[in-house]
């Protein structure tokens, strides 16, 4: 077998622009030997480039100080979309209409400020952090979904497809597959590329025979994986025959992302032609607007908005389909980014690589509302400095596994490769082993308090828990992690730690407090 036929031999069939690639992998079968139709579907929009998250969630009430450090690119306060319920203190860029809609309609949950301790500001470094779950001290070559499906159908890919189980168990439209989907080297789903190429499959892997011996070993593999994708890609040309779309909405031709919307089109059709596949991934690009991210003379038009219309537009349309087709109830659906963007902006009238940002979940059974604060924007912000972290990404994966996938705990932190709070993001009420987190999670309470601040060497943190584990951290400008002062359960109650910073420069630092699925972060001053 050459190269020639190896490389033949990934590639599938076409559907709706796109082209299937086998590099494929089942892996949800003895789950559900019944009624798998009626399952849970999760949709992951990944926005590579970083996102600025100030100019998409933005933070009115602190609206005058985001005037002094981004003048050449906010969005005219009269201009901002409002979000009913927030007092008028949140609005949205005025493109993201379709998630205004979705807003409106009690079917988007906005998650503030997330991100992870010592985070990286390397889109490649970056995004594997957030595609594996891993921390930024780790290299994990495995991603955060794959270890989910491994850990339920660890034998794949031995036996699969099956009668349990004949449909992919995670599909990746517009794109290769990452490691968010790979496990260990094993890809765990299949990826429909955008291509107009397909070639002939028939014959392809079937040349040399088997022999016993490492080179026998290894085609016997990727024969198998072969025999999969031809598999694979029936039942996916089968699924999308159908064409079941109904919604008129997704964008198309020139119009602001027109490629995401086929990708989501797609995600429908499949979802309605019967396949199990647990998973679906979808990305854009361009998000990386160190330049004329806003028009000079206009910041509600440019390049920014016409990415952040494009993602508005097509999840309004996907949701619209699914709505249409009567499928709401089974889909949930994520953005994500590598990382935000800087409070300041630069003098190219664009923002360079940040921390902290806001994600959105879409979808009936998500629970509606703004989770955490808007970032409180400190007057002595630099250019170096950045938004705290309210929330770890991995809370938020946790609180999908445990409330929409009804994974137990210890298998979480299996998944998860360590305990992250779950937090109120998804209706566990379809979870039989699952309770309803406290919807309390902090907001609008006063759960920290640090006195003296400013302060020269040393002060103390008073913090208020409701019993449990008691996250306590301090954070410099830029997100590193300068001390740990608590990690352990505590009992509920007013509690105490001193924090010195004694060795430490002068300059904003951020303290955060996480208690189960509560939350607060406070800026701290410290002074020569």
């Amino acid at each position: 077998m050459d190269r020639r036929d190896f490389i033949r031999s990934t590639s599938l069939a076409t559907l709706g622009g796109f082209a299937l690639r086998g590099m494929s992998s089942p892996l949800f079968a003895p789950l559900l030997a019944s009624g798998v139709e009626e399952d849970r579907v999760l949709v992951l929009v990944q926005l590579y480039g970083g996102n600025d998250g100030l100019n998409t969630v933005i933070p009115l009430d602190q609206y005058p100080l985001l005037s002094q450090f981004r003048s050449n690119i906010l969005i005219p306060e009269p201009q901002v979309l409002s979000l009913p319920g927030s007092g008028g203190a949140t609005g949205l860029h005025p493109s993201l209409t379709g998630l205004q809609d979705l807003w409106n309609d009690g079917k988007l949950s906005i998650v503030q400020g997330v991100s992870y301790p010592d985070p990286s500001y390397s889109h490649f470094r970056a995004t594997d952090i957030w595609e594996t779950g891993s921390g930024s001290d780790q290299v994990v070559e495995s991603g955060w979904v794959a270890r989910y499906l491994n850990n339920e159908f660890p034998n794949y890919p031995v036996g699969f497809p099956n009668a349990n189980m004949p449909d992919p168990l995670a599909i990746r439209v517009g794109g290769p597959i990452t490691v968010g989907l790979q496990n260990i080297g094993v890809s765990m789903g299949v990826a429909i590329n955008n291509t107009s190429d397909p070639l002939n499959l028939t014959g392809s892997l079937y040349v040399d025979p088997i022999t016993p011996d490492c080179r026998g070993e290894k085609l016997n593999f990727v024969r198998t994986v072969q025999r999969q994708t031809d598999e694979y890609g029936d039942v996916i040309n089968a699924a999308a025959i159908q064409g079941c779309n109904q919604s008129t909405l997704y964008p198309s031709g020139n119009q602001p992302g027109a490629q995401l919307a086929q990708a989501l089109k797609i995600v429908a059709q499949l979802i309605c032609g019967g396949l199990k596949t647990r998973v679906y991934w979808v990305s854009l690009n361009g998000f990386d607007t160190h330049a004329q991210q806003t028009d000079a003379t206009d910041h509600t038009i440019g390049a920014h908005a016409n990415l952040l219309q494009g993602v508005s537009d097509s999840i309004r349309a996907f949701q619209d389909d699914l709505h249409l087709l009567n499928l709401e109830d089974r889909v949930i659906g994520m953005t994500f980014s590598e990382f935000g963007r800087r409070i300041t902006s630069n003098g190219s009238g664009g923002t360079d690589h940040g921390s902290a940002e806001p994600i959105f979940l879409f979808g009936t059974q998500v629970v509606p509302g703004l989770l955490g604060d808007n970032p409180q924007i400190d007057p002595n912000t630099t250019y170096n400095t950045n938004l705290p972290m309210q929330y770890d990404f991995r809370s938020v994966y946790a609180s999908v596994l445990k409330d929409w996938f009804c994974v137990p705990q210890a298998e979480i932190d299996q998944v998860l490769m360590d305990f992250y709070q779950p937090l109120t993001l998804v209706d566990p009420a379809g979870c039989l082993s699952t309770g309803l987190h406290a919807l309390n999670q902090g907001s609008g309470n006063s759960l920290l308090e640090i006195l003296p601040n400013p302060f020269t060497e040393s002060t103390s943190v008073r913090f208020s828990s409701s019993g449990g584990r008691v996250i306590l951290q301090v954070f410099n400008e830029e997100g590193r992690t300068v001390q740990v002062l608590v990690n352990r359960d505590m009992p509920a109650g007013t509690h105490t730690a001193g924090c010195d910073l004694g060795n430490m420069p002068s300059g904003i630092y951020y303290c955060r407090l996480q208690n189960e699925g509560r939350q607060q972060v406070k800026s701290m001053l410290k002074v020569r």
